[in-house]
């Protein structure tokens, strides 16, 4: 049995699954050592529009740091394949959309899904500080799975908001290395991302920096695309502050891409 079977899901981390037969889906995939928690005040916005939403917990996530240790990208992606192949099955049409790892996730998974309606990347994490590359490449040398923190109060500025969070805040110098190769392959995914794309960053995001954004939205394929920028937020800006500007301008582009609201019940 391994490590993830045998850890119970934290209270709080439970996927998120608000499906009522609508023909128009939404996967939502949260970030890096986070859980569906950060996505659950989006989900309901979009649900209450009339979308069928699902934010899973990935591999290795909302268990233990032991569990998160063990788990690679690849398992992270693969589950978020299958994942999108089951909401593919049983709905007209499926939206990509990503918070932080997850919008690289999502990258990834519209490049090889170009029917893809729209896609949108929330502060995806396409690229990393330079101290963490650098743990990133040497992590056989800093104890690669030993736990260092990492949840900088910066991340989610919002108190009462950054009191609910219930990820890890920490990782490993072998789970940034996880993440680089992840990060990686969505740089490279992007000029092959065709449909509509959202990208939507807040320019005091202590992990990902304005021009990271810049540079992604410049290497999509996409002939539509749009970068909004949001003020005053960290990093995890489905929760922060301004996050009603997030769910705005996130709802109203799923609803300008995507076929109009038709039932499978």
């Amino acid at each position: 049995m391994t490590l993830e079977a045998q850890a119970a899901i934290v209270r709080g981390a439970e996927t998120i699954n608000l499906q009522e037969g609508n023909s128009r889906g939404i996967l939502l995939l949260h970030g890096f050592g986070d859980t569906p928690q950060t996505l659950g005040l989006l989900a309901n916005e979009l649900h209450s529009a009339g979308y069928d939403v699902r934010a899973p917990l990935l591999p290795g996530h909302g268990r233990t740091f032991e569990s998160f240790a063990a788990s690679r990208y690849k398992d992270w992606l693969s589950f978020a394949r299958d994942e999108l192949k089951a909401m593919r099955a049983t709905h007209e049409s499926v939206t990509l959309a990503g918070l932080s790892m997850g919008g690289a996730i999502a990258a990834i998974l519209a490049a090889e899904n170009p029917d893809t309606p729209t896609l949108v990347m929330m502060a995806p994490y396409m690229d990393m500080p330079f101290s963490h590359k650098i743990a990133a490449f040497g992590y056989r040398f800093w104890g690669a799975d030993r736990r260092r923190p990492g949840n900088s109060p910066g991340s989610i500025r919002d108190p009462l908001e950054r009191a609910k969070n219930v990820g890890y805040g920490a990782y490993s110098a072998r789970l940034l290395h996880e993440l680089s190769r992840l990060a990686r392959k969505a740089r490279r995914s992007l000029p092959r991302v065709t449909m509509p794309t959202l990208i939507v960053q807040s320019r005091t995001d202590p992990r990902i920096k304005p021009a990271i954004a810049e540079r992604t939205l410049a290497s999509l394929g996409s002939r539509e695309k749009k970068l909004v920028w949001i003020e005053g937020a960290g990093h995890i800006i489905t929760v922060d502050y301004g996050r009603e500007q997030v769910f705005r301008e996130v709802r109203e582009w799923i609803d300008a891409h995507v076929p109009s609201l038709t039932t499978t019940a």
